[in-house]
């Protein structure tokens, strides 16, 4: 049975306008962690596919119960929403609002959300994750604004031919650090790129990356393409990145 004082979540609901993406704004859930103040400042993780984060990774009940049991260092987490129906035209690298999308990431909703929430400036208390797709673009989005990020989570990434020629052709990806799972059953996924092996792309990716000085932590384990699977890696992810308080 889970924890009362997991559920306890605080999530705020916000709006961010744009002048990039066609329909002018964007919601947001923003995720404030046990005893917020707006004297203190914290890290902060920004989830693509920001309602399954939330619904379907529970990701702001795991936050609970990793600052109030295990001693994580508060965090805010931003999940980014997402039309399903416009999610890879945004997400993949070659999609028709992908460059409108990956500016307002980097010059619209940072600036909102640092500007009304006391996170942290420097790259290092910045997260990006992102789940298939959302992986991909997070790594986009890094590619994008290197001084804004450096540490991606990835579960599943969808990284696609295109991604893999982005990264190819990149330099020095030293300030890179990813977190990267896979499903060993995620061989012959059916998106709307085709049919592909996950586990080769990810495999193939992490060469690249490393290759460009990258560090990555790697892992294939027994899965599939769901929520289900990426959820128990939630926690692990998280510690990766966060600081524990002292």
């Amino acid at each position: 049975m889970t924890d009362q004082r997991y559920l306890k979540r605080t999530v705020v609901k916000e709006v961010v306008t744009s002048r990039y993406l066609p329909e002018e704004s964007r919601s947001l859930r923003v995720y404030l962690p046990p005893g917020y103040s707006d004297l203190l400042s914290y890290p902060v993780v920004y989830c693509q596919d920001g309602e399954q984060f939330f619904n379907f990774g529970r990701i702001a009940t795991i936050a609970n119960q990793l600052i109030l049991d295990e001693g994580v260092e508060p965090f805010i987490i931003v999940g980014v929403d997402v039309d399903l129906k416009l999610r890879t035209a945004e997400y993949a690298p070659d999609g028709a609002r992908h460059h409108a999308y990956v500016s307002f990431f980097g010059e619209e909703l940072i600036p909102f959300i640092e500007g009304k929430y006391p996170i942290r400036q420097e790259s290092e208390s910045r997260i990006l994750a992102g789940d298939s797709l959302g992986g991909s673009v997070s790594f986009h989005i890094a590619l994008a604004y290197p001084k804004l990020f450096h540490q991606i989570i990835s579960f599943s990434g969808a990284f696609y031919p295109a991604s893999l020629e982005i990264a190819e052709q990149a330099g020095d990806l030293s300030p890179l650090a990813l977190y990267m799972i896979v499903g060993l059953q995620e061989t012959a996924f059916k998106s709307d790129h085709g049919v592909f092996n996950f586990v080769e792309l990810n495999r193939e990716m992490r060469k690249i990356l490393e290759s460009k000085g990258a560090s990555t932590i790697y892992g294939e384990h027994d899965g599939d393409h769901i929520w289900g699977f990426w959820q128990q890696f939630i926690p692990e992810a998280l510690r990766t990145f966060l600081r524990m308080e002292s």
